[in-house]
């Protein structure tokens, strides 16, 4: 905490380097990751970034060392110091408003604080190296791979709903829904290429 000058995710005696506070903060990202895509990646263009075999992640995990996990808990190893530990949430692009992705993430995290949602054990090993079996078999979930699909989860996350407020939230699916069905009426050059002497 600032008051006591000491790191409150950090913690020597965890086998991770993770306070207690750290873990259900970092479970509440998870559990709410889905519903807040949209306003960490709000364009749908951000989506053709998250996909499989990139650096940006697309599984619902965390990971110390592994990049291809949604969060990533940089320097927590015990036995060093730990008060460098920090959550690294690595889906957020460019495009997102940054106080909005401040104000979800944190009402996310402060959930799985108050909840004290569990937190799952890492994933090291890349998980884009692992067969779709494999990742269902470890129960790891993904993101949404669209914006349209992005909005209608954030439409079903009360906790994600509540934190833009009804007003930010009504404007912000309004201009997105907009922006999502202008683009699926879109013809690309890579459709015209690939169809255009097929049929």
């Amino acid at each position: 905490s600032i008051s006591e000058e000491r790191n409150g995710f950090a913690d020597g005696e965890n086998k991770y380097g993770l306070s207690e506070l750290a873990r259900h903060y970092m479970a509440g990202i998870l559990a709410h990751a889905r519903g807040m895509i949209a306003v960490l990646a709000p364009t749908v263009n951000s989506y053709k970034r998250l996909v499989p075999g990139y650096e940006a992640p697309t599984y619902l995990t965390w990971g110390r060392t592994n990049r291809s996990a949604l969060i990533r808990v940089p320097k927590a190893s015990p036995g060093k110091s730990i008060e460098g530990t920090r959550v690294e949430v690595r889906c957020p692009d460019p495009s997102s408003n940054t106080y909005l992705a401040f104000a979800v993430m944190l009402a996310a995290g402060l959930d799985g604080v108050q909840r004290e949602l569990e937190l799952g054990e890492p994933v090291e090993e890349s998980l884009f190296e692992m067969s779709r079996r494999q990742i269902e078999e470890h129960g790891i979930r993904e993101l949404p791979g669209t914006l349209g699909e992005a909005l209608d989860e954030l439409a079903k996350d009360d906790v994600i709903r509540d934190a833009l407020g009804d007003h930010v939230y009504t404007a912000f699916v309004a201009a997105k829904r907009g922006e999502w069905d202008e683009y699926r009426t879109q013809v690309s050059d890579w459709e015209v290429s690939r169809y255009l002497d097929a049929f």
